[in-house]
């Protein structure tokens, strides 16, 4: 599948980069990806995830969010709140060059994220998570071992996946001010939950929880067997040609209908 490489300007006039994963056919959609937390556009999940939805005709822009990747700004600067802001920017790039995404997806906080900027873009249809939180403060759990001192000193050097990254008091205090429950409660269009219950990163509970709040029409797939990161490429490619068959008839169909009327 082509892949086109750019970047585009966030909130704060940073750049961001990103890449754009289309079909070689006609392009039905467009998808916004939001990946996990400290990860990045290029992660497995996040290539496949794409590159598998390009063949069905479905584009998908990924991107680093601030302070990550080869994207610009500093990330003991950024919090859940600039996610989405970083999310908003991306859609408003893709508005103005190609079309506004009637789809996002997220994979663990990135899942999060997509639920809570879903009511910021009104072109979106549905929603799918990956492996999401149900608040955006479980991301804490990560480095809880560090907590004390980062409200004691107003930061911490955490190591995330054998990587170290500078948290700040802000980070905390940001995350616990977002209802996230609330704005999936509000959210009218479709959503697709995809969790598995061997995640030992997030637990299974989160799903149960997004998907008791959230209005119909909801799916939810299990990823069993899986890990939080869906390594194996089979489990990537799974959620894929799930994604892509819910999109039929939540986002292509009523795109089409949309456009008949």
């Amino acid at each position: 599948m082509p892949t086109e490489r750019f970047e585009f300007l966030g909130t704060e006039r940073q750049k961001l980069a990103a890449r754009l994963d289309m079909p070689e056919g006609e392009t039905r959609a467009y998808a916004l990806f939001a990946h996990c937390f400290t990860g990045g556009k290029d992660i497995l999940a996040a290539s496949r995830i794409g590159q598998a939805l390009a063949t069905r005709g479905i584009a998908v822009l990924r991107f680093d969010f601030t302070g990550l990747g080869a994207s610009e700004g500093e990330f003991a600067n950024t919090n859940f709140s600039s996610n989405l802001a970083d999310l908003t920017a991306a859609a408003d790039y893709l508005r103005q060059t190609y079309r506004a995404p009637s789809m996002l997806i997220g994979h663990s906080l990135g899942g999060a994220a997509v639920l809570a900027a879903a009511s910021k873009i009104p072109e979106v249809r549905g929603v799918v998570t990956i492996g999401a939180p149900s608040d955006p403060a479980h991301v804490k759990k990560q480095f809880r071992g560090y907590i004390d001192e980062i409200q004691t000193n107003g930061e911490a050097v955490v190591k995330l996946s054998g990587r170290p990254f500078r948290i700040k008091r802000q980070f905390l205090i940001d995350a616990e001010k977002h209802r996230l429950l609330h704005k999936v409660s509000e959210f009218d269009g479709a959503l697709l939950v995809m969790h598995s219950p061997q995640d030992e990163t997030v637990a299974m509970q989160n799903a149960s929880h997004i998907f008791s709040v959230a209005k119909h029409p909801k799916s939810f797939v299990s990823l069993d067997d899986a890990d939080h990161l869906l390594t194996r490429k089979s489990d990537a490619l799974y959620a894929a040609n799930v994604i892509a068959a819910w999109s039929e008839r939540y986002i292509i169909d009523d795109a089409q209908k949309v456009q008949q009327s």
